[in-house]
């Protein structure tokens, strides 16, 4: 049976893991740096991919992964702009690295292909529908 890795990207996004069933869910590993007096929040790369290897063992295969593709958000300054794409890069860099077969989903496809309503808590929502374990 085929394990599944879907990725939401963002900074409060997360990892869940299937393979029939929900395996596990977690949050985007996120570590806090000082830059130019500030404390900002970026996604951890050793993190991630201490997280998926250990979902994507070499004994576990197949596994694929899916990826919201992510882009700019009209009215986002540009660091916020830079620090999703670097984030999502970091994501595309460890899945291939692991040679893991990888899809990217626009948010629009996701959403009409899981029947989901408008608004992040109607994902949440439509997920306990799927998976109310």
């Amino acid at each position: 049976m085929t394990r599944i890795i879907g990725i939401d990207p963002g900074l409060n996004g997360a990892i869940a893991v299937l393979q029939g069933e929900i395996l596990d869910i977690i949050d985007m590993p996120t570590l806090t740096i000082e830059r130019n007096g500030k404390s900002k929040r970026q996604v951890s790369a050793s993190d991630l991919a201490q997280i998926i290897r250990r979902f994507a063992p070499d004994d576990v295969k197949p596994t694929v992964a899916f990826c919201e593709k992510v882009g700019a958000v009209s009215g986002q300054g540009v660091t916020s702009v830079f620090s999703f794409g670097r984030s999502f890069g970091m994501i595309e860099g460890i899945l291939a690295t692991l040679q893991i077969a990888t899809t990217f989903v626009p948010p629009a496809t996701w959403t009409k292909g899981v029947g989901r309503s408008p608004g992040k808590d109607a994902s949440r929502a439509r997920a306990m529908e799927l998976f109310p374990s």
